[in-house]
């Protein structure tokens, strides 16, 4: 009987508000919309009648004034020419928009999970389609997909957010815009999406992070958008940073693309928060310089190799200066002995994110040292016999056709291979033109030569006053 004289109360409470409510509506008082609005909503919220909260946030936005003028509105706001006041529009808005930021508040104070699941998803149905609610209902996706994902629902959670396209969201701020978008890879990754996360992860440029905040900080002009402000929950741009990075090296390590997830540490390691605390850069540094190693000869990993070597940082590492010293110089490296110096540090070296380098970099790091080996020996030889050059790689004879084989497929050097006289030759063929022309600037050096000397001999004869004898 109590619960039932309380809940009548409730009621003609709430009718009450309601006759308000329709009063300031009709004679477009703003003010008095809100408050009748958000009053209707605490009302229910402090008697915890969580049903009668849902049915009125929905009751509240199908009111009829409210959806008609929504409509002639946006129609206002879309072709600009029809001459109608736009007042009762900013009424609609003002109230729905009131309507919903103070529900939200109520999320998360449900006493259970399915209670809190009911509201989000009747705050979501109220704000779908009304641009000026747009925020909020990708804040309500966003809590919805972490429950989702709690529940252990990942492909849910992740279509969920893939939902919403903040990217064209004009007032919401561009760090929240970073983590959403940050949140829609971070799900297809753990969902094993990878071609849907690069798609997404395309979306935030690298040069964002880059930007000073304190000179976006702009007053507003007249009819631009006013940003809102992030939620205090929202990292910072440089922690954003971090975490994009950490994300594109978990995309990058899913089809072993060593020279790009070097490039990601690169980037975490020039954070400057990073870069001021040893306990932090340290093994960040370990990392480029291991992906260094990894990653195949070309002109960006010879750059990023070089560049690493003059890091003064790399000095407390000494071990992994030497081992980068050794790629630059043109050196034959015993592989044996290498593994041996660097075995335990390769197989205690543990990523960021978890586990290890794994069993396949371990193969692809003697596969660059070989290659290393391979590219010395074409600059010192023209000519070498198989046998000869499969002792200097420490290989059996066919390992080491195989490799050579392998590196003239890719480009990576021009080598021809004499099967039955076992002769490699790393002489680039050259045609008629490029013969006829090294002739003629041979020629031409000898010619120059000629004049200089007799010009010299002309000069000596001049000076000592000497006639030449013919």
């Amino acid at each position: 009987m109590i619960f039932q004289e309380g809940k009548g109360n409730l009621e003609a409470q709430i009718d009450q508000l309601l006759n308000t409510e329709k009063q300031m509506r009709l004679s477009g008082d703003v003010a008095g919309t809100k408050k009748a609005v958000t009053e209707i909503l605490q009302l229910c919220f402090e008697a915890k009648d969580w049903k009668t909260l849902n049915e009125q946030i929905v009751n509240l936005s199908k009111k009829r004034g409210q959806l008609k003028q929504s409509q002639v509105g946006c129609m206002h706001g879309v072709s600009g020419s029809l001459k109608i006041s736009s007042w009762n529009f900013v009424l609609c808005v003002e109230a729905v928009t009131a309507m919903v930021q103070q529900a939200m508040q109520y999320i998360d104070q449900t006493p259970d999970l399915d209670t809190r699941i009911e509201l989000i998803k009747t705050l979501n149905s109220v704000s779908a389609g009304k641009i000026y609610v747009e925020i909020e209902r990708a804040r309500l996706i966003k809590k919805l997909a972490k429950i989702k994902e709690e529940q252990g629902l990942i492909a849910e959670a992740a279509d969920l957010m893939q939902e919403v396209a903040v990217e064209t969201f004009g007032a919401m701020a561009k760090t929240e815009k970073i983590a959403f978008i940050l949140e829609q890879v971070r799900l297809c990754l753990d969902r094993q999406d990878y071609v849907r996360a690069q798609i997404l992860s395309r979306k935030i440029s690298p040069r964002v992070f880059d930007a000073d905040p304190s000179k976006e900080k702009k007053k507003p002009k007249e009819g631009d958008n006013v940003v809102e402000e992030a939620p205090a929950d929202i990292p910072s741009l440089l922690e954003l940073k971090r975490i994009y990075y950490e994300l594109m090296i978990r995309y990058y390590s899913h089809n072993n693309d060593y020279l790009e997830i070097c490039r990601c540490y690169k980037a975490i390691y020039e954070i400057p928060y990073i870069k001021e605390d040893p306990a932090q850069w340290m093994p960040v540094l370990r990392k480029i310089c291991w992906y260094l190693v990894l990653a195949p000869h070309d002109p960006m990993q010879s750059s990023l190799l070089n560049s690493t070597l003059e890091d003064k940082n790399l000095s407390e590492i000494p071990n992994f200066r030497l081992l980068l010293k050794q790629l630059v110089t043109m050196e034959v490296i015993q592989w044996t002995s290498l593994w041996n110096t660097y075995k335990d540090e390769f197989e205690n070296e543990t990523n960021m994110l978890g586990g290890s380098l794994g069993a396949k970099a371990a193969e692809d790091l003697r596969q660059r040292i070989i290659e290393h080996n391979i590219l010395v020996v074409s600059k010192y030889y023209s000519r070498i016999t198989l046998k000869r050059l499969a002792e200097l790689l420490c290989l059996s004879i066919q390992e080491a056709e195989k490799h050579l084989s392998d590196m003239v497929v890719s480009k990576a050097l021009v080598a021809k291979i004499d099967r039955p006289q076992g002769i490699v030759c790393f002489q680039v063929a050259k045609d008629s033109n490029d013969i006829l022309n090294s002739w003629a600037m041979n020629l031409e050096k000898l010619l120059d030569l000629v004049e200089k000397s007799c010009h010299q001999i002309h000069k000596e004869t001049m000076v000592h006053k000497t006639a030449l004898k013919v």
